[in-house]
């Protein structure tokens, strides 16, 4: 299975749906705890009709997003404790089965993870893709339209 991960920060939404649409994404998965967004456009229902738009389904799957206390570890650079919180999180039963969802979705159609981080190594969604799908190609979107794997 290839699993694509894409973050927004710095991006606009012209930009960023240019790469999910380079890299072939049919399926954003939303994976922030809170879809809200300051930057123009990134919040849910904005973002959902941009992507229809283009083209591109989106899902929302909230359980699988970072706790308050995670996300201010996350700001504050203390990436230890993000993941010991992030590991508490996708023990929850809601987080397990959307996990689940996940694999479902990310395996009927080429899926791309988002949330807003733009360094994947910095971002939940590379510790959510090492739990939940450890033998997934993983490749890295950015709003330039670059792959990194």
């Amino acid at each position: 299975m290839r699993i694509f991960t894409i973050g927004y920060e710095a991006s606009t939404v012209p930009d960023f749906i240019a790469a999910l649409k380079q890299a072939g994404v049919q399926r954003v998965i939303d994976v922030r705890a809170l879809p809200l967004s300051r930057r123009p456009g990134f919040s849910k229902s904005a973002l959902s009709a941009a992507l229809a738009l283009a083209g591109i389904h989106y899902v929302h799957l909230k359980a699988l997003g970072t706790p308050a206390d995670g996300r201010a570890a996350a700001r504050a650079g203390r990436h230890a404790e993000l993941e010991r919180i992030y590991a508490g999180q996708l023990e929850l039963p809601e987080a397990i089965a959307q996990g689940a969802v996940m694999l479902e979705l990310a395996a009927e159609k080429p899926s791309a993870l988002l949330c807003f981080e733009r360094d994947p190594a910095q971002c939940h969604r590379t510790l959510l893709l090492d739990a939940v799908a450890p033998a997934a190609q993983v490749l890295h979107l950015y709003a330039e339209g670059q792959y990194q794997p």
